[in-house]
């Protein structure tokens, strides 16, 4: 081989080898390209990841809901439904001022009057006198306000027994207990006791067939049935047995 024939292959193999090497720059420049672009997207998918983990891990369970709390999505949602209640409450406020309006003059609203009023003999198992009480045992009479308004009641009813044909009547004494006066909305209702003295003999007794229930500071009664047995007649006793008590 001759020297100039030797000399263009040498300068050919120069010049693949330098082809080569800019070749292969140029796949290592890509691949690096590439390999920035995987990274690119690799934190993202690590992103995801440590957002399940946090979403799932105990800690980051605990931050997961602090951070709701203190996104206010919640603590602010609780804080407005307080403040919906208190401006409900603030509605309410007016009515409250007319109830209280209307209760701070009490002393205006009128007595019960007794067409205004129910009596009823209470007649449960509790609330019958016990015919072996061997001495004063009690029965109650309930007053209900039967009316569209309130109204106040106090103090001793009178109570006046009577019997089958009203011939024989008998006045109920009171006590001595305290009293004072309470308010009854429409359908309440209050009561008061009568002490009697129950008794099986055959003398010396007295038969009731009704009682007339007069409310206080009224004149007119209400009629009702005697529900129980007979009295120890003591219709002139100074002390007797069967009494009436307060309204309350």
């Amino acid at each position: 081989m001759s020297a100039n024939t030797t000399a263009r292959t040498v300068r050919r193999r120069t010049l693949r080898i330098a082809v080569a090497a800019l070749t292969a720059a140029a796949g290592l420049t890509l691949t690096a390209c590439s390999g920035s672009d995987v990274a690119g997207t690799e934190p993202a998918g690590q992103s995801g990841a440590g957002t399940a983990v946090e979403s799932s891990g105990p800690g980051s369970g605990a931050k997961a809901q602090g951070s709701g709390g203190e996104a206010g999505s919640g603590a602010k949602a609780g804080s407005g439904a307080k403040a919906d209640t208190k401006a409900g409450a603030a509605a309410k406020k007016p009515g409250g001022a007319n109830a209280a309006g209307s209760g701070g003059a009490g002393s205006g609203v009128d007595r019960c009057h007794t067409s205004g009023l129910k009596a009823a003999f209470a007649t449960g198992e509790d609330a019958a006198p016990d015919p072996n009480a061997g001495g004063s045992t009690t029965t109650s009479v309930v007053l209900t306000n039967k009316g569209s308004r309130t109204c106040k009641i106090g103090g001793f009813p009178g109570v006046d027994l009577k019997s089958e044909n009203g011939g024989e009547r008998w006045s109920l004494a009171r006590s001595s207990a305290k009293h004072g006066s309470i308010t009854l909305g429409p359908g309440e209702s209050t009561d008061f006791t009568i002490n009697v003295a129950l008794t099986k003999e055959d003398k010396g007794f007295y038969q009731p067939a009704f009682a007339d229930i007069t409310p206080p500071n009224e004149t007119k009664s209400l009629t009702i049935k005697w529900p129980w047995g007979t009295l120890v007649d003591q219709r002139s006793a100074t002390h007797p047995a069967t009494f009436v008590n307060p309204i309350g």
